[in-house]
């Protein structure tokens, strides 16, 4: 399974901050917004991720990632020209997953969603280890107390998916559907089957319908004790920031430390990781990457 995390799009819900920089790349607390579902992915074991972005930010998130050499990873850049919908911007991506004749199935995350909760990794483990033996695709619900504004989705007893609505009037359960998806190898071939929306754009709705319709499509639960932003607007980018800082101040642990992950996972060397937090050394962040290293 590859990875892609769509950091394209205008932004416009934080404008004016927007006009000149691309959201993904503003801090939430003390790291940049797309550290968090790069994280997410790093916890699945997955190591070959693509971006989706903007034409004119490629150089900002080469100088950032350059090629995943600093994470033991392999990083790749797809642009999407204009922003045309999610499964248009997960078609731009589609000769990066596959290779020729082979093809990979896929975990799709949003850049401007962030995560959080223990077990969390296992739960998603469980949902990458399901989609590569099986097939189909798995959503994520997370408990609201306004579903009128989301994606909604209904389920039976087993998990698996009977109908999602975009924004209902009289919304099925109270279980929105976040920006994490996983799928099979055959999403391209069901992403370009869809039709535009109404707003004129391919819709990931869509894409989950086509899996719907094959009853493919199941569904997990984030329940209790799980946190999740979608850290698109100005009141929920503070509210992320806030919530960061709190956990981090309160167990001395960090949320979205990339290279922490990646040398738990064994993809750099001790010495790979000294070499980055003597660059950081400054900062909170260094510190904590060398206390990692005392360990």
């Amino acid at each position: 399974m590859k990875a892609v995390i769509l950091a394209g799009g205008t932004g416009s819900r934080l404008f004016p901050t927007t006009y000149v920089i691309n959201k993904h790349l503003l801090p939430i607390y003390n790291k940049p917004m797309i550290y968090y579902p790069l994280s997410l992915v790093m916890l699945t074991k997955i190591r070959e991720v693509v971006f989706v972005v903007n034409p004119e930010d490629i150089p900002l998130y080469k100088k950032l990632f350059g090629e995943g050499e600093n994470l033991g990873m392999k990083i790749m850049y797809a642009v999407q020209e204009k922003p045309l919908g999610l499964a248009h911007a997960l078609l731009t991506a589609e000769k990066f997953i596959n290779d020729g004749e082979v093809k990979h199935s896929v975990c799709l995350v949003l850049g401007d969603n962030i995560f959080f909760g223990h077990g969390i990794a296992e739960i998603l483990y469980q949902a990458k280890d399901d989609v590569e033996k099986n097939g189909g695709a798995y959503v994520f619900g997370y408990f609201v107390n306004d579903p009128e504004r989301y994606g909604v989705v209904e389920f039976d007893s087993g998990g698996r998916v009977i109908s999602i609505e975009e924004k209902p009037k009289n919304p099925k359960s109270n279980f929105a559907v976040v920006g994490l998806y996983f799928y099979d190898n055959t999403v391209f071939e069901k992403a370009k089957k869809i039709k535009p929306s109404w707003r004129g754009e391919l819709e990931i709705t869509s894409v989950n319908e086509e899996y719907l319709k094959e009853r493919k499509l199941k569904v997990k639960l984030l329940g209790r004790g799980f946190a999740w932003f979608d850290a698109g607007t100005h009141d929920s980018f503070l509210e992320a920031g806030e919530f960061v800082a709190t956990i981090e101040k309160k167990t001395g642990l960090m949320i979205g430390c990339i290279e922490e992950i990646a040398y738990r996972n064994g993809w750099i060397s001790k010495q790979k990781l000294e070499e980055i937090a003597k660059k950081l050394s400054k900062t909170d962040y260094g510190e904590y990457l060398i206390k990692i290293l005392k360990e």
